[in-house]
């Protein structure tokens, strides 16, 4: 599922312009790292086209995820200030759309609704990321009891609808702003090749 459908359904519309707007493109070619575990970053990123991977040094740099278009990332980083516990690197080239943090930081703290509806976005997307992972280890360590919330359920599908149609929005709007997505894009300035 694309995880940017939790953030994106939760925002408002006048919220994912201001998104678009922060944001800078940026082109990945395949084996750029655009997170490296360890290192401080400085932005969240929506994967908008490409597959990136996310490997950990004690893992010996084995793909522990694929990550597709519409995923999130660099946003735990963002939200507990530590660096990333892991590496990720374009899989293929690949394009994401950098928030710049310090921006986010400025707009959460003069825009008091757009902060709530956003860190809301994060809780649930993080939640999303906690639930998989428990749902992974269900078969070999965990036994998690089921609870049928109906409601909630609808209510998340709700969010991940208008969601999708945002996405799809901010994509055509992106394509908008420059016809070949490829050309004249910012390169990665804060990773290393890998």
């Amino acid at each position: 599922m694309k995880r940017v459908l939790f953030i994106l359904g939760v925002l408002e519309d006048d919220d994912v312009d201001w998104l678009v707007a922060a944001g800078k493109r940026l082109a990945l070619p395949e084996g750029e790292v655009l997170i490296q575990e360890g290192q401080p970053t400085d932005a969240i990123y929506l994967l908008l086209d490409g597959t990136l991977h996310v490997t950990v040094a004690a893992l010996k740099e084995q793909v522990m995820a694929e990550l597709f278009s519409g995923e999130v990332v660099g946003e735990m980083s963002f939200v507990d200030t530590q660096p990333p516990s892991a590496t990720v690197a374009a899989a293929q080239p690949s394009v994401v759309l950098a928030i710049p943090a310090s921006a986010l930081q400025q707009k959460l703290s003069t825009d008091p609704a757009f902060a709530s509806r956003f860190y809301k976005a994060l809780a649930i997307l993080l939640s999303s990321r906690l639930r998989s992972t428990v749902k992974h280890l269900e078969g070999e360590h965990w036994r998690p009891i089921a609870i049928a919330q109906e409601a909630v359920l609808d209510e998340l599908a709700d969010v991940i609808s208008v969601g999708g149609i945002r996405f799809d929005w901010m994509l055509r709007r992106l394509r908008d702003l420059q016809a070949d997505p490829w050309s004249e894009l910012e390169p990665n300035r804060g990773g290393n090749s890998g």
